[in-house]
């Protein structure tokens, strides 16, 4: 049968959006390769993997650099009857690798898929039920399917302990749910795929699940203001635009809005900000000198680096403090990041401590990230935990009156975010840095501490972090200062 390869990885595109798998076999130059940020999903994805390859100590690893040579040694390490990683199989257009095959009996095997989620997904039941389909297709007998995902409960004590680190999960029956659809869902790609022309697949919220799409030119054509701005409108934004309401400002009065989505809708209208001047002075007035302006940088590796650490945890390696002593006075800096050497966490409290004082507000942009933080390090610490609740006493937050539409300006595009609100308040912004966004800001870290870069680029990079930490509280300062003269 002559058609082209369905691979597990581009069947699942085709169930997310057949425009995106259409664009992969005949316009591969409209998707973007992936990013930083992508390429280390896939690269811890790729730790995990090896990890996990430890639950079955007697495995055999197949080479899956080359296609020809995968399914070669696929049939020729069958006859061990011990685990496999990564066999391949090829059929009838059909082509999948499964993490690891595990013999059960004599012809019978199960199927173990690895996930970096903490958690079992449907995506990951498509994906497995194509693999035992490709595996069927080659003649084996597969009695159960498993995902094998992190354990969010896990705490790091020593060296990483595999059968902890994990939890195994039997996905049979819901794997038997959707199988049989299988057939027809790909016949349907190989149509789509060998059709000369696109699919007219428009937006929604298909781009963005069950992961984010990397072709951008299908929002390109979307105008400034565009109705997906609407702040938190969520389903709602798709079908006022699948009704042709493109822009904020068109929204008819028939569509039920937020009390901040319709300040939103006002200031697009009118094209100036609005401001409640008695809830900014409110919160001024509650203000306590001194000032402490604080930012936090985490990173939350998927595999924990430090004894005490579960998966995905918030490690703070970084901080940022402006102390403004009393209103007009000149702010002092004071930080603290890291050197990628060590748990980073007691030097941080450490530091923190010394320079926080015992009074005076702390101020913080977005709250739940700070206290949520302080609280996991006053637990890890005990020293330091009533110090940490008392430390959260004192926070406010910045993000309140934005979060409220105290105060809202058009060029927020309906975020009350500090990336959106400092530009918009007071012209100035990250555009620049080389460090200009809080996941990057964790990937260097997280590059840092698994060595990935010389000592001249270390320092670079640790240079650019303090440059883009400390803008996050010399801004909040600027922010303060801003919304203070609109009150006068």
């Amino acid at each position: 049968m002559n058609r082209k390869l369905l691979s597990k990885s581009k069947y699942l595109n085709g169930l997310q959006c057949q425009k995106y798998l259409w664009l992969l076999f005949n316009a591969k130059d409209k998707v973007p390769q992936p990013d930083d940020s992508t390429q280390h999903v896939f690269d811890e994805g790729h730790r995990i993997g090896e990890l996990a390859k430890r639950l079955f100590p007697d495995g055999i690893d197949i080479p899956s650099d080359d296609f020809i040579g995968n399914l070669n040694k696929t049939r020729e390490a069958l006859q061990a009857k011990r685990p496999l990683f990564e066999p391949g199989f090829y059929i009838d257009g059909y082509f999948s690798r499964l993490d690891i095959l595990n013999p059960v009996e004599d012809g019978i095997w199960d199927i173990y898929e690895v996930k970096g989620s903490t958690s079992v997904k449907d995506i990951n039941i498509h994906d497995i039920s194509f693999q035992r389909h490709c595996a069927q297709l080659a003649g084996l007998e597969i009695r159960r399917c498993f995902v094998v995902h992190l354990n969010n409960l896990y705490v790091k004590n020593g060296e990483i302990d595999p059968k902890q680190l994990f939890t195994i999960v039997d996905v049979t029956e819901q794997v038997d749910e959707i199988a049989g659809g299988i057939v027809d869902r790909a016949e349907g790609m190989w149509k789509v795929i060998s059709s000369s022309t696109c699919p007219d697949i428009g937006i929604g919220a298909h781009c963005s699940d069950p992961y984010d799409c990397p072709v951008t030119w299908c929002l390109e054509c979307l105008p400034e203001h565009n109705i997906f701005n609407l702040y938190r409108g969520g389903k709602k934004c798709f079908d006022m635009f699948n009704r042709g309401i493109f822009f904020v400002k068109d929204i008819p009065p028939s569509v039920n809005l937020s009390a901040a989505q319709q300040i939103q809708q006002t200031c697009e209208i009118n094209n100036e900000p609005f401001i409640d001047k008695k809830a900014i002075q409110g919160f001024l007035n509650s203000l306590q000198y001194p000032l402490h302006y604080l930012d936090f940088e985490t990173f939350s590796p998927a595999i924990p680096i430090y004894d005490g650490t579960r998966p995905y945890q918030k490690v703070p390696f970084q901080f940022s403090l402006h102390f403004v002593g009393n209103q007009g006075a000149k702010p002092e800096h004071h930080g603290f990041l890291g050197d990628g050497t060590g748990d980073p966490r007691p030097g941080f409290l450490s530091e923190l401590k010394n320079y926080l004082g015992n009074d005076g507000n702390i101020i913080v942009y977005n709250q739940s990230f700070e206290k949520g933080v302080l609280k996991e390090l006053g637990g890890a610490f005990p020293d330091y935990n009533h110090w940490a609740e008392e430390i959260s006493n004192r926070v406010v937050d910045l993000y309140g009156p934005f979060r409220n539409f105290s105060y809202y300006h058009p060029l927020q595009e309906g975020s009350a975010s500090i990336k959106k609100v400092l530009p918009a308040l007071t012209g100035k912004g990250y555009d620049g840095m080389d460090i200009s966004k809080g996941d990057d800001a964790s990937l260097a870290f997280f590059n840092i501490v698994m060595g990935e870069y010389t000592n001249g680029e270390k320092a670079k990079v640790c240079q650019a972090l303090e440059k883009y930490c400390a803008l996050d509280t010399e801004g909040m300062i600027w922010i303060v200062n801003e919304i203070e003269k609109l009150c006068k």
